[in-house]
């Protein structure tokens, strides 16, 4: 399995070719010492099995569809599925699929890792044939995820990175304080599946508007952003003093923290099952399109 690690004077980025999984990412605090600010496995092999798909890149379409059926264009799609949903892209998806590592560049301010995947028409039952580029990018303090696609037919793709965020040494997350730029969420069912609705956050228990402690809370919420925000979230530790500021061109952010875990997962995206809903923003991708999704991680010291 190839690795390739890359750095510059605030970050240093450890990428796998399965998965293009951001193993490691390191941050130089204010102290001048290395930081660990994502969870990771003990080797590269562990990620064969990994039921959480951490670091990796989320796709054909993050988060979940339901029916196992895509109807587009008065064309009906069979997917691969688990009882009517199709997660993370399928059986496989994209997080469980070799990538070719295309490139690696370092230098003292800026560094960056390219990676390509082909994905078949008809991959997990989606159509199109799908060239993704995922570039990794090192730029001062700031980790730069952009997810690129084209396609030779009609299709839906919804894209976004796993890594799950960890800004200090304790051992679970609950002190973490958190701020999401977003006035309403997804709501979702049961099953995690969006119902359509589009509730206000404020007063609920997902009202992050203003920072605050983020406690026994856990979460698996699409958030629909602010789209004149100048961030989609913050989180910061009072701990290691170490702020993480997250910004996007995507319309939602899904924020996932697993029971017991220790990482906060900020999925930038469009949200789940969007193609289900008129009134969701809109996930189609046409030839002669391409399917961009920039986000930024921003990493600094507050003391």
């Amino acid at each position: 399995m190839k690795q390739v690690t890359v750095k510059n004077k605030h970050l240093s980025l450890e990428v796998l070719e399965y998965g293009a999984i951001i193993r490691k990412l390191k941050f130089r605090n204010s102290e001048n010492s290395w930081t660990e600010v994502s969870v990771n496995l003990e080797s590269p092999e562990d990620y064969l099995s990994d039921p959480l798909a951490i670091g990796a890149c989320v796709g054909r379409f993050a988060g979940r569809l339901s029916g196992g059926v895509l109807k587009l264009n008065g064309k009906a799609y069979p997917l691969t599925h688990t009882e009517g949903i199709t997660l993370h892209g399928g059986d496989r998806g994209f997080s469980r699929r070799y990538w070719t590592l295309q490139s690696a560049t370092e230098s003292p301010e800026k560094s960056e890792v390219i990676l390509k995947y082909r994905s078949d028409h008809l991959e997990e039952g989606f159509p199109g044939t799908l060239d993704v580029t995922v570039t990794y990018t090192l730029l001062k303090n700031t980790l730069i995820i952009r997810h690129e696609a084209t396609t030779d037919r009609p299709t839906v793709v919804n894209l976004t990175n796993h890594t799950y965020f960890k800004i200090d040494s304790q051992p679970l997350i609950a002190h973490y304080q958190l701020q999401i730029n977003a006035l309403k969420r997804a709501e979702t069912d049961s099953r995690r599946l969006p119902t359509g609705q589009l509730p206000e956050v404020s007063g609920t228990a997902f009202d992050f508007l203003q920072e605050r402690r983020l406690g026994e809370f856990t979460m698996d919420t699409p958030f629909l952003l602010q789209s004149n925000g100048d961030f989609a979230a913050r989180l910061t530790s009072a701990v290691s003093g170490i702020r993480l500021t997250v910004r996007t061109n995507q319309p939602g952010l899904v924020v996932y923290t697993p029971e017991n875990f220790a990482g906060i997962c900020f999925e930038t995206q469009n949200l789940p099952d969007a193609p289900r809903f008129d009134h969701f923003p809109d996930a189609r991708l046409n030839p002669g399109e391409t399917y961009i999704n920039e986000s930024q991680f921003i990493f600094d010291s507050v003391r």
